[in-house]
């Protein structure tokens, strides 16, 4: 490791990213992360071999609901109480939830009443947890882009090994494993959490309630320039991009090539990840948005490989590009966020910016079924193409968000 000099001259070595406190935060993540990468086949091969499509549509409705619903609320109390205490408290709830599911799957077919409000309270959980997830980096390592950046590696290993581990335990034994499993990486998750050692937060100079703590939070938010830009921009990215791509992908990969064509797909996309991050951790640009709106430019690989209908290794070379550059975006955004932002109110800005995020994907998801009867899903794919070029010119035009430096 090559030593630095610091602003008086004394040789200086870079921090370590593997700390206590960041390797017990990344074990967390990484566990929850393979669980949550699990669940989508399990609710699709349980739920769906019971209550069909529609009892698929209407569990996960229930579960992105209640999370777009209270996400700014978990921003206020992340704030408040520590992110770390409400990060717990939502895996103590999904233990919960997760072991009654598993319960009822091992009894036989649970009541589709029982597995609407288990996803409901899990949403809700989610919604207590997330806005931690980005505030607890800055706490737990001091080099913000190097951890997400690690994170975001492992992210996309989750993502690729979450789906297969639950299809051999669906195989092997049934929803009630997959449903345990799931229990048993929000236990892990709320040791580590709770292993971590977080100096006391300082407490509020005066008084305050939550529709206070909302209102600043979104001060704050309003007055970063930069940031609502992006989420504005995102908006139309989530509605047209990335909401619409994975139902009118699978569909046109799928019925040309065939379901495993569309898994090597989604492998090459996580492939792509993996070295998004890598590069991501090295690389340091002065401004870092203006440079992940540039890298962004490679996205526009993922639906026009679909939409041009190529064979499989350039569908697969397309994936793989988009994946990197939607990874390298991923860190430039987190961390300018999380150094950008001051701490005490960090969470709550992270949860206006999660929402508005979310927000564009859901409609996107909810349009794309009757959107797709109209219009064939290869003209829509071009279409995200051309939306995905021009969200990186608009990043790249707007001023505030190509200007930002790297702090």
């Amino acid at each position: 490791m090559t030593a630095t000099l610091d602003r008086e001259g004394a040789p200086s070595v870079p921090a370590t990213l593997w700390t206590r406190d960041f390797s017990f935060y990344f074990a967390a993540r990484v566990v929850s992360l393979l669980g949550d990468a699990m669940m989508p086949v399990a609710a699709a091969l349980a739920v769906g071999a019971i209550y069909g499509v529609s009892g698929v549509g209407y569990v996960l409705a229930v579960w992105t609901a209640p999370f777009v619903l209270f996400v700014l609320f978990g921003g206020v109390f992340a704030d408040r109480i520590g992110a770390r205490a409400m990060m717990v408290g939502a895996d103590l709830v999904r233990i919960f939830t997760q072991g009654v599911l598993a319960v009822a799957f091992f009894a036989g077919a649970p009541p589709l009443w029982l597995l609407l409000v288990a996803s409901a309270l899990s949403g809700t959980a989610a919604a207590m947890f997330q806005p931690g997830v980005n505030g607890m980096v800055p706490l737990v390592a001091r080099d913000p882009q190097r951890a997400n950046g690690t994170l975001k590696i492992a992210d996309a290993a989750t993502q690729l090994g979450g789906p297969v581990l639950a299809g051999l335990l669906m195989a092997l034994t049934g929803a009630g494993a997959v449903y345990a499993f799931d229990a048993g990486t929000f236990v892990v998750s709320g040791l580590c959490l709770a292993l971590i050692r977080l100096a006391p937060a300082a407490k509020a100079a005066e008084p305050s309630t939550v529709l206070l703590d909302l209102r600043r939070g979104w001060a704050e938010f309003r007055s970063r320039s930069w940031m609502w830009s992006v989420i504005l921009v995102w908006v139309f990215f989530g509605m047209l991009v990335f909401g619409p791509y994975i139902p009118l992908g699978s569909r046109l990969i799928g019925d040309r090539l065939g379901d495993a064509a569309y898994g090597w797909a989604m492998a090459a996309l996580g492939g792509g990840t993996v070295i998004g991050g890598l590069v991501a951790i090295r690389f340091r640009p002065a401004r870092p948005l203006a440079a992940g709106a540039v890298a962004m430019i490679g996205f526009t690989c993922i639906p026009l490989s679909a939409a041009l209908e190529l064979p499989l290794p350039p569908l697969m070379a397309g994936h793989l590009i988009g994946g990197a550059s939607w990874a390298f975006w991923s860190v430039m955004w987190s961390t300018s966020v999380q150094t950008q932002v001051a701490p005490d109110v960090l969470n709550r800005v992270t949860a206006y910016e999660v929402a508005g995020s979310v927000s564009g994907v859901a409609v996107g998801q909810a349009l794309v079924g009757p959107v797709s009867s109209i219009v064939e899903p290869r003209d829509l794919l071009f279409v995200s193409t051309g939306v995905t070029a021009a969200v990186c010119a608009a990043l790249l035009l707007i001023r505030p968000i190509r200007g930002l430096r790297r702090v």
